[in-house]
């Protein structure tokens, strides 16, 4: 790895698409650090020793993305450490599934800070390092349910299509300085926790899925590559959708 590598931090690099997104950043190149809550510490170290032994050189950092404050002492450990963050993927999300008539505001705050909020409070962290470096990448992990809605997400649908709001907004600020901002709204991937669903509930998923199958993770991973690649900064304000036609727009 090179001292010139771009650096990348993925926050929740430690989930199933976040680690393949941070592969994926590995492979072509660039300094990858994954964000986990700091909850998720024992599992973090865990996460780093697997990829190292897959030859994957991720650094990983603590950090609660639903707290402004820190927020900003987690970026500025990964500038000290590995100079400013020039691409970030927010990948950090959660679900308090419920229909609107049993959702409580507990469950209503969490989605909206940690999947929502998190993007404004990481991004306005590293934003005025990628403007002023003329160049710099920002992709938001959204869904198909914030383009499509979901029953029994009012929450999560609304924090994913909200995503998409502040993506298209924000590259209109970083468009003249070089600064793309894009969105990656992915349909129903084949994670551990897809993978614990019920044989009947997997079922039912997929054949409502035109290619009858859910996506990979590496699948998301490779249009995050897409978008943070330096040769491709006139692509902005885009959302990509990766559904396997489940949501057509």
């Amino acid at each position: 790895m090179t001292a010139a590598a771009r650096v990348a931090l993925v926050t929740g690099g430690i989930g199933g698409i976040g680690t393949a997104i941070c592969q994926r950043l590995c492979r072509d190149g660039l300094r990858v650090v994954a964000n986990h809550h700091p909850s998720e510490q024992d599992a973090a170290v865990a996460w780093k020793k697997e990829q190292q032994e897959a030859g994957f050189d991720v650094d990983t950092i603590a950090g609660d993305v639903s707290s402004f404050e820190d927020s900003q002492r987690m970026v500025a450990e990964i500038k000290q450490a590995h100079g400013p963050v020039t691409v970030l993927v927010n990948c950090a999300g959660i679900t308090r599934d419920k229909t609107f008539k049993k959702m409580d505001e507990a469950s209503w705050n969490a989605v909206i800070n940690v999947n929502l909020n998190s993007v404004f409070n990481v991004t306005r962290q590293v934003w005025d390092d990628m403007l002023a470096a003329g160049s710099g990448r920002v992709v938001n992990i959204s869904s198909v349910n914030g383009q499509r809605g979901q029953f029994g997400q009012t929450n999560y649908s609304t924090a994913k299509a909200g995503m998409h709001g502040f993506t298209m907004a924000l590259a209109q600020e970083g468009a003249a300085k070089g600064v793309t901002v894009n969105t990656v709204s992915p349909g129903y991937v084949e994670t551990a926790m897809t993978k614990a669903m019920r044989d009947d509930v997997r079922e039912a998923i997929v054949s409502g899925v035109p290619m009858r199958r859910m996506g990979q993770p590496e699948e998301i991973a490779s249009a995050v590559s897409f978008l943070v690649a330096e040769e491709n900064g006139y692509v902005t304000g885009a959302n990509l959708p990766v559904n396997g036609g489940l949501f057509i727009h």
